[in-house]
């Protein structure tokens, strides 16, 4: 007689109840509590990938499918009026035999060089100074004072540039002629054209490495500075023995980061100077712009970008390999 009681017991047991436990009421506050902690958990997770997925798909769409589109283009000759030809790699054997090529990259290998030099050097300067010698109120003026020019696009801000430096009626020139200096061809000579693009360059992206330097060297720790101190180190060598090496890191992020930037100038020579005088200024993104939108050879433009990416990828690949030598991960 006890047989069936005990599976008329076992029968009537919820599902999903844990055996040795008894049943928890459905109105038990604790499991009322985990479910709407469990629904919230849940509804957030969803609201994260919805969110991330959006920021994918704009990466995928404005910048993943251009570079896909670019390497499938270089194999084809098109000029966006007939049917693209497929032409395979003539496009690749044309570009290393073309001077044009190989002289806009030294180009801008050498504004890449001298802009990311000074954002360095100079953004670490002002870091020192500022951290140093004021306050958190003028730290973040100066913060903000220096940022400022990043919020302008470049095209905007080379315009401007573009009257102070113009060589007959620019504000540069017209002080100078006030102080009885000489005027200098800042537009129309080789030498200034490219001291011009290297200054406005290096005077919008400064509060870049500026910021990135005194958050650097707020994290410095300070216990090592005044253990330095009480040894008797001078400023200097406190400097080159503790500070550099502690923020090394962020040096090579900033000289990465530049370098990549600046290897893609484009605005500055475009608007101020069209590449000249000459070809002083041509820039290999401006010979791109020209080659698909001036000559409508789509295809060998996409060849030349290929290229491009192909050397910065070189030179990233070539600063991650010396950086181990000389940047300190604490």
């Amino acid at each position: 007689m006890s047989q069936p009681v005990r599976s008329r017991s076992r029968a009537s047991a919820p599902a999903g109840a844990r055996p040795g436990r008894p049943p928890q009421p459905a109105g038990d506050p604790d499991l009322v509590r985990r479910r709407a902690q469990a629904r919230r958990a849940r509804r957030e997770t969803l609201f994260g990938y919805g969110m991330v997925s959006l920021s994918l798909l704009v990466v995928v769409v404005f910048t993943v499918g251009p570079i896909l589109a670019s390497f499938v283009l270089a194999l084809f000759k098109w000029d966006a009026i007939s049917s693209p030809q497929f032409v395979g790699l003539d496009n690749f054997r044309t570009l290393f035999s073309d001077t044009s090529v190989t002289h806009s990259l030294l180009v801008t290998s050498g504004l890449a060089v001298m802009i990311v030099f000074l954002q360095v050097v100079l953004g670490l300067g002002l870091a020192l100074l500022v951290a140093q010698r004021a306050s958190k109120i003028v730290q973040n003026l100066f913060r903000a004072a220096f940022f400022l020019p990043m919020l302008a696009s470049a095209a905007s801000i080379s315009i401007v540039m573009a009257y102070v430096f113009n060589d007959q009626f620019g504000v540069i020139n017209y002080y100078l002629g006030l102080l009885h200096l000489p005027e200098v061809s800042w537009l129309s000579s080789t030498g200034g054209a490219t001291a011009t693009i290297v200054i406005v360059a290096v005077w919008q992206q400064l509060g870049f490495t500026f910021i990135l330097f005194v958050a650097a060297l707020g994290s410095v720790p300070q216990d090592v500075l005044e253990a330095a101190q009480i040894d008797g180190a001078s400023s200097a060598r406190m400097f080159w023995r503790i500070k550099l090496p502690l923020i090394s890191p962020t040096v090579l992020f900033a000289s990465t980061v530049g370098l990549i930037n600046t290897m893609q100038l484009f605005d500055q020579p475009y608007v101020m100077t069209k590449g000249g005088p000459g070809d002083s200024t041509y820039t290999t993104v401006l010979l791109v712009y020209q080659t698909a939108f001036q000559n409508l050879q789509f295809g060998y433009a996409s060849a030349i970008s290929v290229l491009l990416f192909a050397v910065l990828l070189v030179i990233t690949a070539v600063q991650f390999t010396v950086s181990r030598k000389w940047v300190f991960y604490a």
